[in-house]
Protein backbone atom coordinates (compact mmCIF):
# COMPACT_ATOMS: atom_id res chain seq x y z
CA UNK A 1 0.00 0.00 0.00
CA UNK A 2 1.10 3.58 -0.72
CA UNK A 3 -0.26 6.06 1.85
CA UNK A 4 0.72 9.08 -0.24
CA UNK A 5 -1.85 8.09 -2.88
CA UNK A 6 -4.73 8.53 -0.45
CA UNK A 7 -6.87 11.45 -1.58
CA UNK A 8 -4.96 11.89 -4.84
CA UNK A 9 -7.05 12.21 -8.00
CA UNK A 10 -6.38 9.88 -10.93
CA UNK A 11 -8.01 9.82 -14.36
CA UNK A 12 -7.87 6.44 -16.12
CA UNK A 13 -8.95 6.17 -19.74
CA UNK A 14 -10.45 2.95 -21.06
CA UNK A 15 -11.24 1.79 -17.54
CA UNK A 16 -14.53 0.07 -18.20
CA UNK A 17 -12.89 -3.35 -18.53
CA UNK A 18 -9.54 -5.12 -18.54
CA UNK A 19 -6.36 -3.42 -17.42
CA UNK A 20 -8.08 -0.08 -16.91
CA UNK A 21 -10.66 -1.59 -14.62
CA UNK A 22 -7.97 -3.43 -12.65
CA UNK A 23 -6.04 -0.19 -12.19
CA UNK A 24 -9.18 1.67 -11.13
CA UNK A 25 -9.87 -0.96 -8.47
CA UNK A 26 -6.28 -0.87 -7.21
CA UNK A 27 -6.21 2.93 -6.98
CA UNK A 28 -9.48 2.61 -5.07
CA UNK A 29 -7.77 0.28 -2.61
CA UNK A 30 -5.18 3.03 -2.16
CA UNK A 31 -8.14 5.31 -1.25
CA UNK A 32 -7.57 7.57 -4.23
CA UNK A 33 -10.21 9.57 -6.10
CA UNK A 34 -10.72 7.69 -9.37
CA UNK A 35 -12.21 9.10 -12.57
CA UNK A 36 -13.21 6.16 -14.76
CA UNK A 37 -13.43 6.85 -18.47
CA UNK A 38 -15.24 4.31 -20.61
CA UNK A 39 -16.23 4.23 -24.28
CA UNK A 40 -19.06 1.74 -24.85
CA UNK A 41 -22.33 1.77 -22.92
CA UNK A 42 -21.95 -1.92 -22.11
CA UNK A 43 -18.72 -1.07 -20.28
CA UNK A 44 -20.65 1.07 -17.78
CA UNK A 45 -18.48 0.92 -14.64
CA UNK A 46 -21.15 1.23 -11.93
CA UNK A 47 -20.06 -2.03 -10.27
CA UNK A 48 -16.44 -0.89 -10.33
CA UNK A 49 -17.42 2.37 -8.65
CA UNK A 50 -19.26 0.48 -5.90
CA UNK A 51 -16.21 -1.72 -5.31
CA UNK A 52 -13.92 1.31 -5.11
CA UNK A 53 -16.21 2.95 -2.58
CA UNK A 54 -16.27 -0.25 -0.51
CA UNK A 55 -12.46 -0.09 -0.49
CA UNK A 56 -12.50 3.43 0.94
CA UNK A 57 -11.82 5.32 -2.26
CA UNK A 58 -14.05 7.61 -4.28
CA UNK A 59 -15.00 7.25 -7.93
CA UNK A 60 -17.01 8.81 -10.73
CA UNK A 61 -17.50 7.83 -14.36
CA UNK A 62 -17.41 9.69 -17.63
CA UNK A 63 -18.14 8.27 -21.06
CA UNK A 64 -15.96 9.54 -23.86
CA UNK A 65 -13.79 8.88 -26.90
CA UNK A 66 -10.12 9.55 -26.20
CA UNK A 67 -9.45 10.35 -29.84
CA UNK A 68 -11.68 13.43 -29.51
CA UNK A 69 -10.01 16.51 -28.05
CA UNK A 70 -13.17 17.81 -26.42
CA UNK A 71 -13.84 14.49 -24.66
CA UNK A 72 -10.37 14.51 -23.10
CA UNK A 73 -10.82 18.08 -21.95
CA UNK A 74 -14.13 17.14 -20.34
CA UNK A 75 -12.48 14.28 -18.43
CA UNK A 76 -9.95 16.64 -16.89
CA UNK A 77 -12.62 19.24 -16.13
CA UNK A 78 -14.84 16.66 -14.45
CA UNK A 79 -11.97 15.37 -12.32
CA UNK A 80 -11.18 18.88 -11.13
CA UNK A 81 -14.78 19.93 -10.56
CA UNK A 82 -15.54 16.78 -8.59
CA UNK A 83 -12.31 16.30 -6.64
CA UNK A 84 -10.53 19.66 -6.85
CA UNK A 85 -7.36 18.57 -8.60
CA UNK A 86 -5.62 16.18 -10.98
CA UNK A 87 -2.52 14.38 -9.73
CA UNK A 88 -2.22 11.27 -11.90
CA UNK A 89 -3.17 10.60 -15.52
CA UNK A 90 -3.25 7.04 -16.86
CA UNK A 91 -3.61 6.88 -20.64
CA UNK A 92 -4.76 3.30 -20.94
CA UNK A 93 -7.40 3.25 -23.71
CA UNK A 94 -6.35 1.14 -26.67
CA UNK A 95 -7.70 -1.06 -29.44
CA UNK A 96 -6.34 -3.62 -31.89
CA UNK A 97 -7.46 -5.84 -34.74
CA UNK A 98 -5.64 -8.46 -36.77
CA UNK A 99 -5.22 -7.95 -40.50
CA UNK A 100 -2.37 -8.64 -42.97
CA UNK A 101 -0.56 -5.37 -43.56
CA UNK A 102 -1.08 -5.44 -47.32
CA UNK A 103 -4.85 -5.62 -46.70
CA UNK A 104 -4.98 -2.98 -43.97
CA UNK A 105 -7.39 -0.18 -44.83
CA UNK A 106 -6.64 3.44 -44.13
CA UNK A 107 -9.79 3.51 -42.03
CA UNK A 108 -8.50 0.74 -39.74
CA UNK A 109 -5.05 2.34 -39.58
CA UNK A 110 -6.51 5.70 -38.57
CA UNK A 111 -8.89 4.13 -36.05
CA UNK A 112 -6.10 2.41 -34.13
CA UNK A 113 -3.62 5.29 -34.35
CA UNK A 114 -6.29 7.81 -33.32
CA UNK A 115 -7.19 5.87 -30.19
CA UNK A 116 -3.84 4.43 -29.17
CA UNK A 117 -1.47 7.26 -30.02
CA UNK A 118 -3.42 10.46 -30.65
CA UNK A 119 -5.62 9.74 -27.63
CA UNK A 120 -2.51 9.20 -25.54
CA UNK A 121 -1.00 12.48 -26.73
CA UNK A 122 -4.20 14.38 -25.93
CA UNK A 123 -4.37 12.86 -22.45
CA UNK A 124 -0.74 13.74 -21.79
CA UNK A 125 -1.11 17.26 -23.12
CA UNK A 126 -4.21 18.14 -21.13
CA UNK A 127 -2.93 16.59 -17.90
CA UNK A 128 0.49 18.22 -18.15
CA UNK A 129 -1.07 21.58 -19.00
CA UNK A 130 -3.22 21.40 -15.87
CA UNK A 131 -0.29 20.31 -13.70
CA UNK A 132 1.89 23.15 -14.98
CA UNK A 133 -0.83 25.74 -14.40
CA UNK A 134 -1.37 24.56 -10.81
CA UNK A 135 2.20 23.74 -9.80
CA UNK A 136 1.48 20.03 -9.39
CA UNK A 137 4.39 17.60 -9.56
CA UNK A 138 2.20 14.89 -10.97
CA UNK A 139 2.58 11.53 -12.64
CA UNK A 140 1.55 10.49 -16.15
CA UNK A 141 1.46 6.81 -17.11
CA UNK A 142 1.06 5.66 -20.70
CA UNK A 143 -0.05 2.11 -21.41
CA UNK A 144 2.24 0.78 -24.09
CA UNK A 145 3.03 -2.88 -24.87
CA UNK A 146 5.85 -5.34 -25.41
CA UNK A 147 5.14 -4.53 -29.06
CA UNK A 148 6.87 -1.19 -28.76
CA UNK A 149 9.93 -3.48 -28.92
CA UNK A 150 8.75 -6.76 -30.47
CA UNK A 151 7.53 -6.59 -34.10
CA UNK A 152 4.04 -8.05 -34.57
CA UNK A 153 3.01 -9.12 -38.08
CA UNK A 154 -0.68 -8.58 -38.92
CA UNK A 155 -0.81 -5.83 -36.26
CA UNK A 156 1.35 -3.16 -37.90
CA UNK A 157 -0.98 -0.32 -36.90
CA UNK A 158 -0.96 -1.46 -33.26
CA UNK A 159 2.81 -1.97 -33.16
CA UNK A 160 3.35 1.43 -34.78
CA UNK A 161 1.12 3.07 -32.17
CA UNK A 162 3.09 1.47 -29.35
CA UNK A 163 6.43 2.37 -30.92
CA UNK A 164 5.14 5.94 -30.99
CA UNK A 165 4.05 5.63 -27.37
CA UNK A 166 7.63 4.84 -26.37
CA UNK A 167 9.14 8.02 -27.77
CA UNK A 168 6.12 10.10 -26.81
CA UNK A 169 6.71 9.02 -23.22
CA UNK A 170 10.46 9.54 -23.29
CA UNK A 171 10.24 12.93 -24.98
CA UNK A 172 7.66 14.27 -22.54
CA UNK A 173 9.63 12.87 -19.61
CA UNK A 174 12.72 14.76 -20.73
CA UNK A 175 10.77 17.94 -21.45
CA UNK A 176 8.91 18.19 -18.15
CA UNK A 177 11.36 16.63 -15.69
CA UNK A 178 12.53 20.12 -14.61
CA UNK A 179 8.94 20.85 -13.53
CA UNK A 180 8.76 17.70 -11.41
CA UNK A 181 6.22 16.01 -13.70
CA UNK A 182 7.10 12.36 -14.24
CA UNK A 183 6.06 10.53 -17.42
CA UNK A 184 6.45 6.76 -17.62
CA UNK A 185 5.02 3.86 -19.59
CA UNK A 186 3.99 0.32 -18.78
CA UNK A 187 4.55 -2.38 -21.39
CA UNK A 188 2.33 -5.38 -20.66
CA UNK A 189 2.95 -8.72 -22.30
CA UNK A 190 0.29 -11.43 -22.54
CA UNK A 191 -2.31 -10.56 -19.91
CA UNK A 192 -5.61 -12.34 -19.20
CA UNK A 193 -8.01 -9.57 -20.23
CA UNK A 194 -11.25 -9.53 -22.26
CA UNK A 195 -9.38 -8.41 -25.38
CA UNK A 196 -7.43 -11.70 -25.24
CA UNK A 197 -10.28 -13.93 -24.06
CA UNK A 198 -11.03 -15.51 -27.43
CA UNK A 199 -7.37 -16.33 -28.07
CA UNK A 200 -6.80 -17.84 -24.63
CA UNK A 201 -10.01 -19.88 -24.84
CA UNK A 202 -8.25 -21.93 -27.52
CA UNK A 203 -5.87 -24.14 -25.53
CA UNK A 204 -3.53 -24.65 -28.46
CA UNK A 205 -3.23 -20.92 -29.09
CA UNK A 206 -2.80 -20.29 -25.38
CA UNK A 207 0.00 -22.86 -25.13
CA UNK A 208 1.74 -21.16 -28.05
CA UNK A 209 1.66 -17.84 -26.21
CA UNK A 210 2.89 -19.37 -22.95
CA UNK A 211 5.90 -20.78 -24.83
CA UNK A 212 6.93 -17.17 -25.45
CA UNK A 213 6.91 -16.32 -21.73
CA UNK A 214 9.97 -17.38 -19.71
CA UNK A 215 7.97 -17.31 -16.46
CA UNK A 216 5.54 -19.79 -18.01
CA UNK A 217 2.13 -18.25 -17.38
CA UNK A 218 -0.29 -15.61 -18.64
CA UNK A 219 -0.18 -12.45 -16.54
CA UNK A 220 -3.03 -11.10 -14.44
CA UNK A 221 -4.44 -7.57 -14.74
CA UNK A 222 -3.74 -7.07 -11.03
CA UNK A 223 -0.03 -7.52 -11.71
CA UNK A 224 -0.09 -4.61 -14.13
CA UNK A 225 -2.19 -2.51 -11.74
CA UNK A 226 0.39 -3.05 -8.98
CA UNK A 227 3.04 -1.47 -11.19
CA UNK A 228 0.79 1.49 -12.01
CA UNK A 229 0.27 2.44 -8.38
CA UNK A 230 3.98 2.07 -7.66
CA UNK A 231 4.90 4.35 -10.57
CA UNK A 232 2.37 6.90 -9.29
CA UNK A 233 3.63 6.85 -5.73
CA UNK A 234 6.47 8.65 -3.97
CA UNK A 235 8.33 5.32 -3.94
CA UNK A 236 9.03 6.00 -7.64
CA UNK A 237 9.79 9.71 -7.17
CA UNK A 238 13.12 9.48 -9.06
CA UNK A 239 11.75 7.43 -11.96
CA UNK A 240 10.83 9.09 -15.26
CA UNK A 241 11.05 8.17 -18.94
CA UNK A 242 10.88 4.46 -18.12
CA UNK A 243 8.94 1.72 -19.85
CA UNK A 244 8.29 -0.86 -17.16
CA UNK A 245 7.71 -4.18 -18.91
CA UNK A 246 5.22 -6.41 -17.12
CA UNK A 247 5.67 -9.42 -19.37
CA UNK A 248 7.06 -12.43 -17.52
CA UNK A 249 10.28 -11.96 -19.49
CA UNK A 250 8.70 -11.96 -22.97
CA UNK A 251 11.01 -9.18 -24.16
CA UNK A 252 14.10 -11.16 -23.13
CA UNK A 253 14.37 -13.41 -26.20
CA UNK A 254 12.72 -16.56 -24.78
CA UNK A 255 13.98 -18.65 -27.70
CA UNK A 256 17.42 -18.47 -26.10
CA UNK A 257 16.21 -19.77 -22.73
CA UNK A 258 18.13 -22.76 -21.32
CA UNK A 259 21.19 -21.97 -23.38
CA UNK A 260 19.59 -22.37 -26.80
CA UNK A 261 21.01 -20.54 -29.79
Amino acid sequence: MYPDLQGKTVVITGAGTGLGQAMALRFGQEKANVVINYFKEEENPDDTIKEIERSGGKAIKIQGDVSKEEDIKQMIQKAVSEFGSLDIMVNNAGIENEVPSDELTLEDWNRVISTNLTGMFLGCREAIDYMLDHGIKGSVINMSSVHQQIPWPHFVHYAASKGGAKLLTETLALEYAPKGIRVNAIGPGAIDTPINAEKFADEKLKEGVVELIPMGYIGKPEEVAACAVWLSSSEASYVTGLTLYVDGGMTKYPGFQAGKG
